[in-house]
């Protein structure tokens, strides 16, 4: 499971104004993203720095370090502006720490990791949950579970592979298999074989839409323009699946799932058959807590988890989506405002949003 933590130091919208930028360095705002120099001891400092507060009328602020010291300043020694700021290195120290956990045959330990990041255990445990919204032992069990997904379909046994991807019980595994996979190791193995899935293609003004159910609930709703792609592709992911065209009472189902997308400020109270990890599960859960007409930025997504510098792991899981607008991934924007990536299309998009935004 990678949870994207390369470059993953995220900043705030650049301040408007200076009287924007003083306030920012009274509040010590480690996400501020200037520099500020003092006049009467000739350095300069990140907002966040911890030394005392200058005088308004002794403060000036700068774009850049190389702005800074071009006025005759010189970095401050406390905050060390002109080096990786303390979160940049903490994410540095963590992305190191994901990577040894994806690269070793087994599963290093708490103190392994702490140790090769310079940090003592409890630190590093509260700093990577931090950087990436999960703890240490949550990503290490979602990058078994995704080697897991890998070794299944290729592997003599469940149970061969089931160690190939470093369980090391069958117990650890099969208590959370089932809903990692969304049906039995052995009929994920076996291309969904033994595992029965309604479905049915509906029109919608989005074009065509494909709903599929387990018996959990909806396992997938799918956007496109030709009905036999979006057959092909929910049958590509379990091709031994026994799928089960729908039937009258499935095909209210789906009519019930394109008056949601009509009209979406009706909801749609249905059961979903969730498979994934649980970082994965944990952003969808939000993205179904945005209201009908509201965006958000993945950044403000991030703030709302509580893993402000997770905003690349967040993309990542609502590229992950297979529940068209049930989980509303089309609700997050770039930080700018603009509409980045929708598996299903920017025009699906931006025809959701502006339906939602005229209701």
């Amino acid at each position: 499971m990678r949870h994207g933590t390369k470059n993953m130091a995220m900043h705030s919208p650049p301040v408007a104004n200076d009287e924007e930028r003083w306030a920012a360095v009274l509040r010590r705002d480690p996400q501020a993203d200037f520099y500020y120099s003092v006049l009467t001891t000739g350095v300069y400092c990140r907002p966040s720095c911890p030394s005392r507060t200058a005088l308004r009328q002794n403060v000036a602020f700068h774009d850049t370090c190389a702005d800074a010291e071009q006025a005759g300043f010189r970095p401050c020694r406390r905050c060390l502006p002109n080096e990786a700021s303390l979160e940049e290195r903490r994410a540095a120290a963590v992305t190191e720490a994901c990577r040894l956990i994806e690269s070793s045959d087994s599963e290093p330990n708490l103190d392994q990791l702490a140790e090769s990041c310079g940090m003592s255990r409890f630190h590093f445990h509260r700093v990577f949950k931090y950087i990436t919204g999960v703890t240490p032992k949550a990503y290490m069990a979602g990058h078994r579970m995704q080697r897991l997904q890998t070794e299944l379909p290729r592997s003599n046994t469940v149970t061969a592979a089931i160690y190939d991807a470093g369980f090391n019980s069958d117990g650890r595994f099969y208590a959370k298999s089932s809903e990692m996979l969304g049906m039995t190791p052995t009929s994920y193995r076996n291309g969904g074989k033994g595992v029965s899935i309604r479905f049915a293609v509906g029109e919608c003004t989005l074009g065509s839409i494909l709903v599929a159910a387990t018996n959990k609930g909806i396992c997938a709703i799918l956007l496109g323009d030709d009905p036999e792609l979006l057959v092909q592709d929910v049958q590509n992911r379990f091709p031994k699946a026994d799928f089960i065209g729908g039937d009258t009472h499935f095909e209210q189902l789906v009519a019930k799932v394109v008056g949601f997308v009509e009209a979406p400020r009706i909801g749609l109270d249905l059961p979903l058959d969730l498979q994934g990890t649980a970082f994965q599960q944990r952003v969808w859960q939000a993205l179904r807590n945005i209201p009908a007409g509201v965006t958000v930025s993945y950044s403000e997504l991030a703030q709302r988890l509580g893993m402000p510098n997770a905003t690349r792991a967040i993309a990542q899981a609502c590229a992950a989506n297979h529940i068209a607008v049930a989980i509303p991934c089309h609700r997050v924007i770039r930080n700018d405002g603009g509409l980045s990536g929708y598996r299903w299309g920017i025009e699906r998009k931006r025809a959701l949003l502006e339906n939602e935004a005229q209701q």
